[in-house]
């Protein structure tokens, strides 16, 4: 399955979008494409916390950081969307 992922920053706990980083995952399920997110965005060693968890989409605030990670199912073809990395 396809996950598309956007890194940003937060301004008053909700996203801003100043600066994003997007990327597209392939992965069994939302918590290893949230991990491979991770890992692609340099954060594998970060703690935080899934501070929203849809079914589908799921977001990772970084603990003492103002960014959040957005992970969400996509079922459109990533050449209709975004110019970013396919992991």
């Amino acid at each position: 399955m396809t996950y598309f992922a956007e890194y940003t920053d937060t301004f008053g706990g909700e996203a801003n979008y100043c600066w994003v980083k997007r990327a597209y995952i392939e992965a069994d399920s939302l918590k290893s494409a949230l991990r491979r997110a991770r890992r692609q965005f340099s954060l594998s060693g970060v703690r935080g916390d899934i501070t929203a968890n849809y079914g589908d989409e799921a977001h990772w605030t970084p603990r003492r950081s103002c960014t959040v990670l957005m992970v969400r199912w996509d079922d459109t073809p990533p050449e209709s969307g975004y110019d970013c990395p396919r992991i």
